[in-house]
């Protein structure tokens, strides 16, 4: 069974001390209500409060008819009233407090779509580097991937390829001028990549709800590997487009 918590049961103590108050406070009221109201009838028979003592029989009959009638006064009184009187003190019935559905059962950590970057992240990213420092030594135990000779500038290599994650760049150069295919097809292309995340600002993980930063990265990603692999496999000597099933691979690691 799950505890109560603290704090409640502080809150129904008080709410408990304040009832108690108000039931003595409506006693208290219903007393002084009773005095005025017998005061009030000796005074109306004509007869002082203070000469009850000194009279006859007669007179405490008096007195005895005047109680009965005010006691039945303050009887006849509607549920709620106390001797006529109405508001807080008068009250039967109060509202002391509501208390919520389900705060009983207090759940102290609440589900959330969020985790600490340690050890979670950091951890991912630990044996993520372990599995890729371990590929790398097996690739390189079973590949023969040696340096190539010093170069020499008067053998040029034919086609002289840039590195593969420069051939997209070098790509470009053969198709535009060199100002569009430098400066302003990758300036325009990181321009986008930096502002995709102002535009979509949907923090939800789902693919569903990020069409567009998807979209956006997919269609940059498949722009960049097609001229990768255009570069790579479609481009002999004197950087000609060629097909490999033809003319051969030009393509070094």
């Amino acid at each position: 069974m799950v505890e109560v918590p603290e704090y409640l049961l502080k809150r129904a103590q008080a709410a408990r001390a304040k009832a108690e108050a108000a039931k003595s406070a409506i006693a208290q009221a219903g007393d002084s209500q009773l005095d005025k109201k017998a005061a009030a009838g000796m005074s109306a028979s004509g007869m002082p409060v203070n000469a009850a003592s000194s009279s006859g029989g007669s007179q405490a009959t008096g007195i005895s008819s005047t109680l009965s009638s005010s006691s039945a006064n303050i009887s006849a009184d509607p549920p709620g009233t106390l001797g006529g009187m109405t508001g807080p003190v008068g009250h039967t019935q109060r509202l002391l407090t509501v208390v919520k559905s389900g705060s009983i059962q207090d759940v102290k950590s609440k589900p959330q779509d969020k985790v600490h970057v340690w050890p979670h992240l950091l951890a991912i990213e630990f044996v993520s580097a372990l599995v890729i420092t371990a590929f790398t030594l097996i690739f390189a135990m079973f590949v023969n991937a040696p340096l190539l000779q010093l170069a020499n500038f008067n053998q040029t290599p034919n086609p002289s390829k840039a590195p593969w994650y420069f051939l997209g760049l070098q790509e470009l150069l053969t198709l535009f001028h060199p100002m569009v295919a430098g400066v302003t097809i990758p300036g325009v292309a990181l321009i986008l990549l930096m502002v995709a995340p102002y535009v979509d600002k949907n923090p939800s993980n789902a693919p569903e709800d990020r069409k567009f930063a998807i979209s956006l990265m997919t269609v940059h990603l498949m722009f960049w590997a097609v001229l990768v692999i255009i570069g790579s496999f479609f481009r002999g000597p004197g950087f000609n487009f060629i097909f490999p099933w033809q003319s051969g691979l030009f393509f070094e690691l």
